[in-house]
């Protein structure tokens, strides 16, 4: 996938004045966020659940070449085969040649967001292949040519009015506004004839498990399962950072899963895939492949952002982001959006061409609130921020505002004082314009002292109760 992550500003004004995805934005958040709090308020220790999933994602990113080692050796036993792939471009050329010593005509694929960091829809398309999204979701923006912009609700800024329209333009059915279920069943029998006629079944793979060679597959749909039951090939796309050690492990890392990113205690579909169809086995696959994805992962591993790898795509950050839920996951210009994307990015595609990302963060900290796996995403926003200044790619008056703020605050005597006299000698109420910042104050104004610090607000309540008692 082509970023744009350079072009967040523009993208984002347009998404703030694009009426249909406001619309589409705020039916979808409420869901995500309510059905996620009832899951976890009916878990008697959540938190303990999710610092067992913390521990797991350590170990196995500390022991990582163990496990993939482990691992390969446990799919090529059960009848796989494994591929390495430094970079996209191997990936991608692992891909197109298994499908061409299959002579493959036609793929049908499920949701993995490997697959869209890899770009293997067009990869494949380019070769003369037929690429079929079996997901809903996936399946309704493929028609639309776009890509997702949600990892677990791919197309959650289409209205149902927009999913009509390209129904009616696609299918030749009328474009009359209708429910959902009638949607569902004309997908259906379009995507079943595909689904049999298929030569090859792309999928993800959530966790890949080391001791067995098992690929855990997390969907609400069962076009995962027909799309690696049917076709003679399967192909799991998955990164190189998915590894857990046990088939225990893969179950906490289920049970945190399910209840950050859809609040349902497990999906109506978990499957659990090891190797190719057996000689006893009247269906499955004949060959079976996994292809591990490094892509600047390893490089993680030995620098500061390591932790952004135990990430396990729940989408949580997303939903509880006040800037995500404003301008959806278009704006930030690539696979990843949200504050795991501003953190992501960055790692894959270069820090010079998605300067803007990390700062387009209220460091409000909801992120790290309800990450499974305590992911520290405002800490790793904010190193990333401080990599940008030491690289110079913050330049002009930016950079002279942020040297001077920085050599005041380190200063408290004079931070105080300066603090002090703005307190006491600035407008009250509050400013409509910044002269150094219109874009602040373009949809809201900004708050004015109130007269005295804070500082000295908390002495002064200090002193009283210090009297009281």
């Amino acid at each position: 996938m082509k970023s744009t992550a350079h072009l967040f500003t523009e993208q984002a004004r347009a998404a703030l004045a694009d009426d249909s995805l406001q619309a589409a934005l705020r039916r979808a958040k409420s869901g995500f966020i309510d059905k996620r709090a009832a899951a976890i308020a009916a878990f008697p220790d959540f938190d303990g659940l999710r610092e067992r999933g913390r521990r797991i994602k350590d170990h196995t990113l500390a022991h990582l070449d163990h496990y993939l080692e482990r691992f390969a050796d446990a799919v090529e036993a059960c009848g796989g085969h494994v591929h390495w792939a430094r970079d996209a471009d191997e990936a991608r050329r692992a891909v197109l040649d298994i499908c061409q010593r299959a002579q493959a005509r036609s793929v049908i694929k499920g949701k993995t967001m490997v697959g869209e960091e890899i770009g293997i829809n067009g990869a494949l398309e380019q070769a003369g292949l037929e690429v079929v999204e079996t997901d809903l979701g996936e399946y309704i923006i493929q028609l639309a040519k776009e890509p997702p912009s949600h990892i677990i609700a791919p197309a959650v800024h289409k209205t149902r009015a927009q999913i009509c329209q390209l129904f009616a333009e696609h299918h030749g059915s009328t474009a009359a506004l209708r429910e959902a279920p009638e949607l569902v069943a004309e997908a259906r029998a379009i995507l079943r004839e595909k689904f049999l006629a298929a030569d090859v079944g792309i999928t993800g793979g959530n966790f890949l498990v080391a001791e067995t060679g098992t690929v855990v597959l997390v969907t609400n749909e069962g076009n995962g399962d027909l799309s690696l039951t049917l076709p003679r090939v399967h192909i799991v796309l998955a990164g190189i950072e998915k590894l857990v050690p046990t088939l225990d492990d893969a179950a906490t890392m289920v049970r945190l899963l399910a209840r950050s990113a859809t609040g349902q205690e497990i999906s109506t579909y978990t499957t659990f895939v090891t190797g190719p169809r057996r000689a006893n086995e009247p269906e499955g696959p004949d060959e079976y492949h996994v292809v591990l994805l490094d892509n600047g992962r390893a490089r993680m591993l030995a620098d500061e952002f390591r932790e952004m790898l135990r990430c396990i795509r729940c989408g949580a950050c997303l939903n509880h982001c006040p800037v995500y839920s404003a301008i959806g996951g278009h704006a930030y210009g690539w696979v990843y959006p949200g504050p795991m994307g501003s953190v992501l990015t960055p790692q894959f595609i270069g820090l010079d061409g998605t300067k803007d990302l990390p700062n387009a963060c209220t460091l409000n900290g909801r992120c790290q609130d309800v990450c499974p796996v305590k992911i520290p995403l405002p800490g790793l926003l904010r190193r990333l921020r401080d990599l940008q200044f030491e690289r110079r790619i913050i330049r002009g008056p930016q950079r002279w505002a942020l040297r001077l703020w920085g050599w005041v605050a380190r200063r408290p005597r004079l931070y105080h004082r300066l603090t002090a006299l703005a307190a006491r000698f600035a407008p009250r109420g509050a400013a409509r314009r910044l002269p150094l910042d219109p874009g602040w104050t373009r949809s809201r104004d900004f708050p004015l002292p109130k007269g005295r610090t804070f500082k000295s607000a908390w002495q002064e309540r200090q002193r009283q109760e210090n009297g009281h008692g």
